[in-house]
């Protein structure tokens, strides 16, 4: 093995450490619809509400989020796994199959917004840019929903895990 190529492995184990939210971003409009599960989302600045999101080069629906110059960044609570394992292509489900169930609604900006998240943020992608391997999405938040009840769903160590709330549990 190269020593590059170890380099890059070593890398990749160490970003399995470094827990991340998980998220499915949807898109609609003249390209198509459709959505993936997604861990590299991040808030850049709030002045204006703006996130990055962080897609492979190699994946199929880039031309789509482009082209539909939308999405809507859907964050999953604790109980959405099986969702995250679908929009990640782990189950076989179909895309078609995925939108058709009764668990999404349509955002000001027409994009699916999968209901019981934690948040929907829909907005605009204002710049796109390529870096190594992937492109860099800067999407300008138009509408946010926030969900009060929930607990968090994260991606450690390549596995999915909940993070409850605590105050919600000391509540309980």
């Amino acid at each position: 093995m190269s020593v590059e190529n170890e380099y890059r492995l070593r890398f990749r184990d160490a970003m399995a450490s470094l827990s991340a939210a998980v998220n499915i971003i949807t898109t609609d409009g003249p390209a198509g619809r459709c959505g993936m599960t997604a861990t590299a989302v991040c808030s850049v600045t709030d002045t204006p509400p703006t996130l990055m999101v962080c897609i492979n080069h190699n994946s199929a629906m880039n031309p789509v989020f482009q082209e539909n110059g939308h999405l809507c960044v859907n964050i999953l609570n604790h109980e959405q796994e099986l969702m995250a394992r679908h929009f990640a292509g782990m189950t076989g489900v179909s895309m078609e199959e995925r939108f058709n169930w009764n668990i999404w609604k349509t955002g000001v900006l027409r994009q699916p917004l999968l209901q019981e998240t934690l948040a929907n943020l829909e907005g605009c992608i204002k710049q796109v840019q390529e870096v190594g391997t992937h492109y860099v999405y800067l999407v300008e938040i138009k509408q946010i929903m926030v969900r009060e009840e929930g607990h968090g769903l994260i991606y450690f160590k390549r596995s999915f895990h909940p993070v409850m709330d605590k105050t919600a549990i000391t509540a309980a």
